[in-house]
């Protein structure tokens, strides 16, 4: 990787390495190559947009049909010091005029719009006029008619790109595509040669979990009651289903939010308001809310109904748990529900999609009476390789009281202690396996190793938890006077020559746990105060996963609070001296 572009993840973002895939995606923009990148929500797609952005010569130009993200990603992009705006139909008129003379003196690096702007002449003939060096298209899969959300007005990004006398570098991103819509991508956006790459769809952090015929209400009560401090988003099939369940759980005493597309305008403004502004955790809803909301600290959803197809679902469970940290899944499953969603299907689906959704709700309709691992089933449908039988994260494999042969996996992390000489502690030896890349890997010539990326598709958390179940059942030593490097003994070298097997039935355990929840807590409230001051989502001012990691390290001076992920130089400038003193407080 370009050392500028790592030294601008440091510097603005407050990351020391990249996750994976933005590497390769990167440099293969910076090479002006088209891009079709299919990434998981919170994947990180918008750095692979942004800092090319930032290192080209000219303008980059990003075209969502998310209004409301537009000005939480500008508002983020300003707090890390980076030029950028946007173009939609909520600006005034004095607005707008403002934001053209800024495009007109080179202001911005980053322009946000609408793909309807691309209909204005007004728009059309500034822009044409500058340098304009990538055009990222997010939320592509609404280009083809075969995706869950097509738009009409992505049929006007080919025709802008064809006239401009100059051609950038076209990227388009995606969190779900299946092929067929992946095809439709590349054709209808006219992307020449695209190197595709495609992310795996699997959030390890995600717990997937069906309830099939149960008590609806009851155990919506009791997730809530369960996950009282914490944000989740509750989706309903129609706007009825939202609006009595808003009614019962508010005459319950429950405080909840409601959104749906009957609402006035200034309702849905005011109830998204709230949940995002964290004034209210609890939002009802149907699929009108979501799109745009970068949330990134919602830790459960409900589907009072399930989705009609998997790609919707896919996209919904995505909202949850976006900062890394576990979040709960559920799917409230009553084949009385179906008629309703067949209902939905056709009076509202064109008439030559609607064998096709039928088709697609009877996956989704498999998924929930599966008895197979639940995340396996979602990759599998995304069309992914090598999946794996068995997750630990999910009502099925939960409810399983079958042993796991784990051999092969922990032959590979013995053999990566062996590599490495037991001089790393397991965050670095995880990192290795995954073939992650960072300062220390490369310094230390660690992507050299022959075990360098073996288990690059495990996950951290499945890793980390056969490293402690091979320690706990001494197949590993620990060193004396060491809490995570490992040594190897005489059951390790058994394992690695094959002499004896390893069976588990691994725990799911949170990965990163608030040691301080006091402090965590008395942070999160500094973060909203400092939010409503500043006009901006508290997620803009830092991230829950930040706020862990600061109240677990407690750093006590700048070098080591620098150090904290999604520590910025501009964040730090702006808020560290306050936060140092909250910590030592």
């Amino acid at each position: 990787m370009d050392i500028k572009a790592l030294d601008i993840l440091k510097k603005y973002y407050g990351y020391t390495s990249f996750r994976k895939g933005q590497e390769d995606i990167i440099n293969t923009i910076l090479k002006g190559e088209d891009i079709l990148a299919i990434m998981p929500t919170g994947g990180g797609k918008s750095i692979c947009y942004q800092i090319p952005a930032l290192m080209l010569s000219g303008i980059t130009i990003v075209i969502s049909p998310l209004i409301s993200l537009m000005k939480d990603q500008v508002d983020a992009l300003k707090a890390m010091g980076i030029n950028a705006t946007f173009i939609n139909s909520s600006l005034s008129s004095s607005e707008f005029n403002n934001i053209i003379n800024g495009i007109k003196e080179d202001e911005y690096k980053i322009i946000y719009i609408a793909p309807e702007r691309l209909d204005s002449y007004e728009f059309t003939n500034i822009i044409r006029c500058k340098n304009i060096s990538q055009i990222a298209i997010d939320e592509a899969h609404c280009v083809s008619m075969w995706g869950h959300d097509f738009r009409k007005s992505y049929g006007l990004i080919n025709n802008f790109i064809n006239s401009l006398i100059i051609r950038p570098v076209i990227t388009a991103f995606t969190a779900t595509a299946t092929e067929i819509v992946r095809k439709d991508i590349v054709e209808l956006l006219g992307l020449r040669n695209p190197y595709t790459y495609i992310g795996s769809f699997d959030r390890d952090n995600l717990s997937i979990r069906v309830h099939i015929e149960e008590d609806k209400l009851e155990l919506v009560k009791d997730i809530i009651k369960d996950k009282e401090n914490e944000a989740g988003i509750i989706y309903c099939a129609t706007r009825k289903e939202v609006e009595g369940l808003h009614f019962y759980l508010k005459d319950l005493g429950y405080d909840v939010l409601k959104y749906h597309g009957g609402l006035k305008d200034e309702e849905k403004e005011y109830y998204q308001d709230e949940f995002l502004n964290e004034s209210s955790n609890v939002m009802i809803a149907t699929n009108a809310f979501g799109m745009g909301i970068d949330k990134s600290n919602v830790r459960y959803i409900i589907h009072f109904t399930i989705p009609k197809n998997i790609e919707s679902y896919y996209q919904e469970i995505g909202r949850a748990g976006r900062d890394g940290a576990i979040s709960e899944c559920h799917i409230l499953f009553n084949r009385s529900d179906i008629r309703t969603l067949e209902y939905l299907i056709y009076t509202t689906v064109q008439i030559e999609r609607k064998e096709s959704e039928i088709k697609k709700l009877q996956r989704m309709i498999d998924f929930c009476e599966s008895k197979e691992c639940l995340r396996g089933f979602i990759l599998k449908y995304f069309g992914e390789e090598n999946v794996r039988d068995y997750c630990n994260n999910c009502s099925n494999c939960l409810n399983s009281d079958e042993l796991r042969d784990y051999t092969i996996e922990a032959q590979k992390i013995l053999s990566c202690v062996y590599r490495t000489r037991e001089r790393y502690g397991v965050a670095v030896l995880i990192d290795v396996l995954r073939g992650m890349v960072g300062p220390k890997i490369v310094n230390d010539k660690l992507n050299e190793l022959t075990t360098y990326g073996i288990m690059k598709e495990y996950s951290s958390k499945f890793i980390r938890n056969l490293i402690k179940a091979l320690i706990d059942f001494g197949y590993v030593s620990l060193k004396d006077g060491t809490y995570s490097m490992l040594k190897l003994n005489e059951k390790s070298y058994s394992i690695l020559k094959s002499k004896q097997k390893v069976m588990f039935k691994l725990s799911y355990q949170d990965e990163e746990k608030i040691i301080n929840s006091d402090l965590f807590n008395k942070l999160r409230l500094w973060r909203r105060d400092t939010a409503i001051k500043e006009g901006v989502k508290p997620y803009i001012i830092f991230s829950d996963a930040t706020l862990i990691e600061l109240c677990n390290k407690l750093p006590k001076n700048e070098k080591e609070l620098l150090e904290i992920r999604g520590m910025g130089e501009k964040k730090f400038n702006k808020y560290g001296e306050e936060i140092l003193k909250k910590l030592k407080g």
